[in-house]
């Protein structure tokens, strides 16, 4: 049987993705990682090729984890972020994005605030795009290291249970993660306030709980999102305090289950809301594995992007 080959110029939601094409990258990406384990962290595959780190809406660790792959694949980075650029004279995206293109960007990797702007991009520009996060829509690298790290401790994703607890109406990594989890047959469910968690959420093929001790008893991996009250437009619970008490994961809740689970964070984790710092220090937590996988998942992406299909 001959292997899957990737096709896509651009990585720019986990909707349009395949089980198939989700398999290269995380095939991609266990070799990758190998990489970073080397005592020379670098291989040559991207060398001549130009990354651009497009940053729009602010960021630290996906731009740092993107800057990393691309530098360990010998590609040439330039960081650009809103702040110190035209756009802030009133250049369009648009504009912008050519300008850097006409600088011969192979790959440009974009953080937005604006749902669909990589989608926009990706229809002018020569180049390959990638979705580092717009809006409230997706972040398809953030799910992809995800279910690369449940696959890479539980073996396998399909026919995992995965809960997915805190803000879920305003969270990319929610719905990228249902997506992709749902393709690799695993058993989705959302927990947290009735507030932020959407009325068509359940029109993806998963369970909704407001109880988060019945979710933990439940699931194999708990996901846990932090609270976005930047993106919040009314208060959707009365305090932090008040959502940490009612659902944030402590050490006694873990310990109550009777069972091990992993637990998991996208970050930047607010300790003491989502999630206390025994938990996220403590042998469930594969938070740490995430940061790293994430970088062996961004180099495969951008491997793949770059017309690499060995």
């Amino acid at each position: 049987m001959t292997p899957p080959i990737w096709h896509r110029k651009h990585l720019l939601d986990i909707e349009s993705l395949t089980a198939a094409e989700i398999g290269i990258v995380h095939d991609t990406a266990r070799a990758f990682k190998a990489v970073g384990e080397r005592a020379i962290k670098k291989v040559p595959a991207l060398r001549g090729k130009t990354v651009i780190n497009l940053f729009i809406e602010p960021s630290t660790r996906t731009r740092i984890s993107f800057e990393l792959a691309a530098m360990r694949l010998t590609a040439d980075v330039i960081n650009f972020t809103a702040e110190a650029s035209s756009l802030k004279k009133g250049e369009t995206l648009k504009d912008t994005a050519r300008n850097l293109e006409a600088l011969n960007a192979d790959i440009i990797i974009i953080r937005h605030s604006a749902t669909g702007a990589p989608h926009f991009l990706s229809r002018f520009l020569r180049g390959s795009v990638v979705n580092a996060g717009d809006g409230a829509h997706e972040h398809p690298t953030q799910a992809l290291l995800d279910a690369f790290s449940i696959r890479e401790t539980l073996g396998d994703v399909g026919g995992k249970k995965v809960a997915i607890i805190g803000d879920i109406r305003h969270s990319r990594v929610a719905l990228s993660n249902i997506l992709l989890l749902k393709k690799l047959n695993a058993e989705v469910m959302v927990a947290g306030p009735p507030t932020l968690i959407p009325n068509y959420i359940e029109t993806l093929g998963v369970k909704v709980e407001y109880d988060v001790k019945k979710a933990l008893q439940w699931c194999d991996a708990a996901n846990l999102l932090r609270i976005q009250l930047e993106r919040q437009e009314i208060q959707y619970f009365p305090s932090l305090r008040e959502y940490s008490l009612f659902y944030g994961i402590n050490k006694k809740m873990l310990d109550d289950l009777g069972k091990e689970i992993l637990i998991m964070h996208p970050g930047p984790i607010n300790r003491g809301v989502e999630v206390t710092s025994d938990v996220a220090d403590s042998k469930h937590s594969i938070i740490l594995d995430q940061v790293e996988n994430g970088v062996a998942v961004r180099m495969a992406v951008l491997y793949l992007l770059s017309g690499r299909n060995n």
